[in-house]
């Protein structure tokens, strides 16, 4: 896996593997292999602004250590996030600050997690050094637990000045099935590796008596991640401005861990229907399996603060020839982690709890998420407890607030009185049609509405045959979401994607 994988795996596949056994008697099958097509409870996975995410696996547990992304001077702390399953996350505060560090003010970016020997090493940017003459750099912070606290290690940067061009800062530290630990750096379009000697702290030399070997590959930017797998080493890494939506990240193969890496092809972009700004990776792969994530920061499509950035992974798969497939950004939400992140709600009652997302009776409430698909598939599971009201879907939705039809875009829904509706919303109602089937109070149905062009169609329980099809151009794009009116309801397994 990234940047600690190998020597990780190494040390530990026996111990994981009987771990596993035990976690398959004390908790759920889950929590031993994490084995999703997403985070199917949702992206955003932790709660904040986070950015440039890296990871680890300590034992069983699986470790997450991002950047705060808050205003420049203010990035001055680290957090770190913990989970057993890849769903539920526990989060630890300041595992490492500037108070911590005599030589670091403000810019604290990138932090790059590895154990070795008992030790646990945290590897860091701080204050942006944009000369020589500046005081700053890669630094590493040490512990005797994951969660920290974590104090500087050597007093001073590891890295403090510009070699082959590369800002030292976004680093990220692999292990070997040799037992060497390399770090992978820089910024300002320059990419360096660099050996780490045993005791991680030190700076150790190449056989040609080198000590920083450039290795950048076309496009790179910044954000260096390593992995090996099948023998290869993966260096992936991020092309385009960090503010703009044409952040993204490409990723190259090569026999050694210094290359030569030729870029292969760009396997993480925006997608203007999910998310922009996607990049600044890594990876995690579940030890003892073939199933890999991409951990990495993207925007919110309404957001226009370059600051705010959220932590999300999405399932990576490998073509037989060990290429990379290009990886979607999935929309789900099963709520099973007990949160309702990335949604937001316009009138009601809301609360995710028990594994859905509960809302009660109101007069047209609605929950979205942040998307703007055209064409699309959407589907959940609903439950309708009262007679007289409906619940359901919103798609293409535009302009929203609270209101009973404050909004603009379609509506579908299932009434306990044996319905199903269609609408469209222009801030007043107007019925497009609606069928009869028998749908009892407390009843949970699948509710799935695909959208092509002006063609729209309403599917329940039976995925084959709509109950509603109709012809309808007034909307083209927008968000989606759940609705009720007049009843209460709970929702459950939201999944939106490009129509199928």
């Amino acid at each position: 896996m990234s940047a600690r994988t190998t020597g990780l795996v190494a040390r530990s596949c026996t111990a994981l593997l009987a771990a596993g056994l035990i976690a398959a008697v004390t908790a759920p099958p889950a929590a031993a292999v994490p084995e999703y097509t997403t985070a199917e409870s949702g992206n955003p996975f932790v709660d904040g602004w986070y950015a440039d995410p890296d990871v680890a696996v300590y034992d069983d547990t699986y470790w997450v250590f991002p950047t705060t992304s808050r205003a420049y001077r203010e990035q001055t702390e680290l957090d770190a996030f913990s989970s057993r399953d890849l769903v539920h996350w526990t989060k630890h505060s300041d595992v490492l600050t500037t108070e911590d560090v005599s030589w670091a003010e403000y810019a604290v970016w990138a932090p790059a997690p590895v154990e070795r020997n008992g030790k646990y090493y945290l590897y860091f940017a701080a204050n942006d050094i944009q000369s020589d003459a500046a005081l700053g750099g890669i630094g590493v912070a040490v512990s005797d637990r994951p969660e920290g606290p974590y104090k500087d290690a050597i007093g001073r940067p590891l890295i403090a000045q510009f070699h082959n061009g590369a800002q030292p800062i976004d680093q990220d530290v692999f292990i070997d099935d040799d037992g060497q630990a390399y770090m992978y750096y820089g910024g300002w379009g320059h990419a360096n590796v660099v050996k780490l000697n045993p005791d991680m702290t030190s700076l150790g030399t190449f056989p040609d008596g080198s000590t920083y070997k450039e290795i950048t590959p076309a496009d790179y930017v910044e954000g260096p991640q390593m992995f090996k797998r099948g023998g290869k080493y993966y260096l992936m890494w991020s092309e385009g401005g960090w503010t703009g939506p044409d952040y993204s990240v490409s990723y190259a193969i090569a026999d050694s861990p210094t290359g030569p890496f030729t870029k292969l092809d760009k396997v993480l972009a925006q997608d203007p229907a999910v998310a922009k700004g996607s990049g600044h990776n890594s990876v995690i792969n579940v030890p003892g399996t073939d199933v890999w994530y991409i951990v990495y920061h993207r925007r919110p499509l309404s957001e226009t603060d370059g600051n705010h950035r959220q932590l999300a992974y999405d399932r990576m798969y490998f073509n037989p020839d060990g290429t990379i497939r290009r990886i979607q950004m999935k929309v789900r939400d099963d709520f099973a982690d007990g949160n309702a992140l990335g949604w937001k709600t316009y009138g009601g009652a809301w609360t995710a709890s028990g594994g859905a997302y509960r809302a009660g009776s109101s007069a047209g409430g609605k929950a979205l998420l942040d998307t703007n698909f055209a064409d699309v598939t959407q589907e959940a599971d609903v439950t309708v407890s009262a007679r007289g009201g409906d619940a359901g879907l919103t798609f293409r939705v535009t302009a929203p607030a609270v209101g009973t039809d404050s909004y603009r875009g379609y509506y579908a829904g299932i009434g306990a009185d044996g319905k199903v509706v269609l609408g469209r919303v222009d801030n007043s109602w107007t019925p497009l049609r609606t069928v009869r089937l028998p749908i009892a109070p407390g009843s949970t149905h699948k509710l799935r509405v695909t959208a092509v062009g002006s063609a729209i169609e309403v599917y329940v329980d039976d995925m084959l045959t709509p109950k509603i099809s109709v012809t309808d151009a007034t909307f083209t794009s927008g968000a989606n979401g759940v609705r009720v009116f007049n009843t209460p309801a709970t929702f459950d397994n939201v999944a939106v994607g490009p129509a199928t």
